[in-house]
């Protein structure tokens, strides 16, 4: 998870929501297919939910983060905290 947009990602479901795909793309100025090779990394490690529905004709996809995910997600958050306090005392 160290990589910044996937900890962005795990940023942005932590509060418990779903979000689209386009959502995500807005958020986070990706291109649709780094996007999505993001989120098949993330949904392999078992970390996010992708849920595909409709939305009238469009098919769109749903991000959710898993148990696993917001564990990880947290976990990691833990581990920046000294490195931001330390890096804020320069």
């Amino acid at each position: 998870m160290h990589q910044p947009v996937r900890l962005s990602i795990l940023a942005i479901l932590a509060g418990g929501t779903e979000v689209d795909f386009r959502y995500l793309i807005s958020e986070l100025g990706l291109s649709d297919g780094n996007l999505g090779r993001h989120l098949t990394t993330l949904h392999e490690a078992g970390l996010i939910h992708l849920k595909e529905g409709y939305n009238g004709s469009r098919t769109r996809t749903w991000i959710s983060l898993t148990p696993q995910g917001e564990t990880a997600f947290k976990r990691e958050a833990e581990l920046l905290k000294p490195i931001i306090a330390a890096a804020e005392q320069l």
